[in-house]
């Protein structure tokens, strides 16, 4: 069975505990300016302060779904966020009561309804297929009982007054197969960027599932192999961290083969939730 990270270097986000990325194409040379340029001091605090993994971290290109783009900070390739988004939650963490509480302030608020857009214009479009993987992947979480979050769903290219966008960025990846997504805000808010790439070869099962994983992301999962990305074939662990890899009750401790959460996915999954995933949204939301 064919192993397929998320992200250029694997995806450090989701798991029935707690966790984004883009890239218009660059020449040679501003990619090496983009890897070489130095990290001020006060960011790779605030990656330390997070407890993530500030072995890699770089200013990169972020590409919007309209081809617009900006410079953000990338960790481990597939965790992207401006300077003021690092700093600010690095804040929030220091200022926390118990550090490990602290993953419920990047939960979407309860109850809410999430307005999620796939987007359908120029060279970032979702295909035919990509659009219906994505329905398929709202409906994933909208027919979950006992879940307090929802999804609306539409078409088009005004993204920016939505809650979420889900885009094809493989014109800015053009290797490897899978996403990337991001964390909650402080605000109670989903991260809104969600990219797939390199999927148009697999079934529409597999994009699902890519899709359903990375809103995971979104909605506030971590991977549920974060402590070995086992699913990869590794044994790294990505870290805890004060952005919340905390147990969700009612889920396994130890490696759950199944979960639509793990690091990394094959070319045969059916892109629905095995029981602990829906154990842990019902217990998160």
């Amino acid at each position: 069975m064919r192993t397929i990270k998320y992200g250029l270097m694997g995806m450090l986000a989701c798991s029935l505990t707690f966790l984004s990325c883009s890239k218009d194409e660059e020449s040679p040379e501003s990619e090496e300016q983009n890897l070489t340029q130095e990290i001020p001091e006060a960011v790779m605090d605030a990656v330390r302060t997070l407890e993530l993994n500030d072995n890699f971290v770089r200013y990169g290109t972020f590409h919007f779904p309209d081809g617009t783009t900006e410079q953000r900070v990338f960790i481990e390739e597939d965790i992207v966020m401006t300077e003021e988004q690092l700093l600010q939650m690095a804040e929030a963490a220091q200022n926390a009561d118990g550090d490990r509480q602290y993953s419920t302030n990047y939960l979407v608020s309860q109850g809410r309804n999430i307005s999620i857009i796939g987007y359908t214009g120029g060279s970032q479009a979702l295909s035919s297929k990509g659009q219906t993987a994505l329905q398929w992947a709202v409906n994933n979480y909208n027919r979950l009982s006992g879940v307090s979050i929802s999804f609306t769903l539409t078409f088009g290219t005004n993204y920016q007054s939505k809650d979420m966008v889900v885009y094809d960025n493989t014109v800015n990846n053009p290797s490897g197969a899978g996403g990337s997504a991001g964390f909650p805000t402080y605000n109670g808010l989903p991260h809104k960027f969600v990219q797939i790439y390199g999927l148009n070869g697999y079934d529409t099962n597999v994009n699902e599932h890519v899709i359903t994983h990375e809103i995971g992301h979104s909605v506030g999962f971590r991977h549920t192999d974060w402590f070995s990305r086992q699913s990869c074939g590794q044994n790294v662990n990505e870290g805890a961290g004060s952005v919340g890899a905390n147990h969700v009750s009612g889920t396994p401790t130890g490696y759950d083969p199944t979960s639509i959460m793990l690091a990394c996915f094959s070319a045969s999954e059916d892109g629905e939730f095995n029981n602990n995933d829906i154990t842990a949204l019902q217990n998160m939301y």
